[in-house]
């Protein structure tokens, strides 16, 4: 028992160190805990998580792609587009166009581009920005569970997929996609009043003395006026024929490729054709190689890559280490309330700034633990609990973005702009993602 809390000690040490100090260092610290948990305690490294890892890489590369083509700025406009033919509903619509573009391109840096616009609609139209903003930064990461091409999706039917039950991605989709947007629209729904109007927000009115602050509120900001290359729409295109092939071919088994007389495994497939869009969408739009791997989807995606490879590596070495110990010590209360995993997954995630990660991390152990699929699936929304400190980059330009100061980081740290909704949306994602997944699978 000794050897067990000093190996959790270091686990949860190497956690909290590598996410100080932030970046690639949460794969480092993880890698170097390895050598740890092998060397000092004897135990047997696990299987590194190179499929999951060359899954993010192939999608990642593809969305990168999309973006240096102009793609994701095409998305971004016709965002704006919608948001300024209704600006008196932007708190309900720009959210959902937040998670739209999410579950389209599979990352929440997507948002950074829309975020301005959202702020001047509202302030134009004389809505609270702090309504729209800070929902619609939650909304961007919602979207990620919902996504057939996100990285925390395919980490999922990754290490599921040779186990008893596994499900595909269009099963995992039923169960996230109507969550998520249940979720979403409950906290759209409470955002809509939230806070005061901006003509009797004391705070506001007082800041508007300020001439270089009111000033700074005349600047209209638009992605309207930016020319994209002809190329960006047939990037759009060739992008959501890469998703919609593998769609089908989930749903259309056997028309996959058989080797040794068995169909080729999803998780090769999906890298296979995202490769395979990303290159057509190169050699149409012309784009540079340099310009792909200079792109902020491309650094955010090898990120996580060099994040999972090490912290999933030694979470995964732990528990198999000390399987024993946790099936007889935790099993039993997980049987009892198997909601108990979706808190589990909660509270990693607020420490572990990734969805991918996160379920790197606790899959393995909840598979361990014999945590029935139905629940591994429909608790999957609550591996999204970073807004909890509002330190997550999204949230940060939602903050910085505002230009009336309306979204911010409270006084008391969590009493933040992204505290309520984020609650409110994941929770309920949860709730509904659990009923959905026990009718469904």
């Amino acid at each position: 028992m000794l050897v067990f809390w000093m190996e959790f000690a270091l686990v949860l040490g190497a956690i909290l160190i590598g996410i100080r100090r932030g970046g690639v260092s949460l794969g480092l610290i993880g890698g170097l805990g390895v050598a740890v948990l092998c060397f000092g305690f004897g135990a047997v490294p696990a299987k590194p998580p190179v499929t999951v890892m060359l899954i993010i890489l192939a999608v990642v590369t593809a969305s990168a792609t999309l973006q240096a083509a102009g793609g994701l700025d095409w998305l971004v406009q016709q965002a704006e587009r919608l948001l300024r033919a209704h600006p008196k509903h932007v708190t309900l619509i720009a959210p959902f166009c937040s998670f739209t573009l999410t579950v389209c391109v599979g990352s929440g840096h997507a948002i950074y581009s829309l975020l301005p616009v959202i702020a001047d609609v509202s302030l134009r139209t004389g809505v609270r920005p702090e309504r729209p903003m800070a929902i619609s930064s939650v909304a961007s990461q919602m979207g990620i569970t919902a996504s057939p091409v996100a990285a925390a999706v395919t980490t999922f039917l990754a290490i599921t997929h040779d186990t008893p039950g596994a499900i595909g991605l269009v099963d995992l989709l039923i169960v996230t996609v109507p969550a998520g947007l249940f979720g979403l629209g409950l906290a759209c729904l409470w955002s809509l009043n939230r806070g005061l109007d901006l003509d009797k927000d004391p705070d506001y009115q007082a800041r508007l003395d300020d001439p270089e602050f009111r000033e700074r509120l005349g600047t209209s900001i638009t992605t309207l006026d930016k020319t994209l290359p002809a190329s960006a729409k047939i990037s759009v295109t060739l992008f959501f024929s890469g998703i919609l092939t593998i769609v089908m071919l989930a749903l259309n088994p056997q028309w996959l490729p058989m080797t040794n007389g068995k169909a080729v495994p999803m998780t090769t497939i999906v890298q296979i054709v995202m490769l395979a869009y990303g290159a057509l969408i190169m050699l149409y739009s012309n784009v540079k190689a340099t310009d792909i791997a200079r792109s902020g989807v491309f650094n955010a995606g090898m990120i996580a890559v060099v994040s999972i490879f090490g912290i999933a590596w030694m979470s995964d070495t732990f528990v198999s280490d000390n399987e024993e110990l946790l099936i007889n010590t935790v099993r039993q209360m997980v049987e009892y309330a198997p909601l108990t995993f979706a808190f589990a997954l909660f509270a990693v995630s607020i420490f572990v700034k990734s969805q991918a990660a996160t379920l790197a991390i606790m899959i393995p152990f909840g598979l361990t633990l014999g945590v029935p699929m139905p629940v591994l699936v429909g608790v999957i929304p609550a591996c999204y609990a970073y807004f909890f400190f509002a330190f997550y980059p999204s949230d940060l330009a939602a903050i910085n973005m505002d230009r009336t100061g309306t979204t911010r980081i409270g006084k008391y740290l969590l009493n933040h702009s992204f505290m309520m909704p984020g609650l409110i949306g994941v929770w309920g994602a949860t709730v509904a993602g659990w009923i959905v997944a026990s009718l469904t699978l």
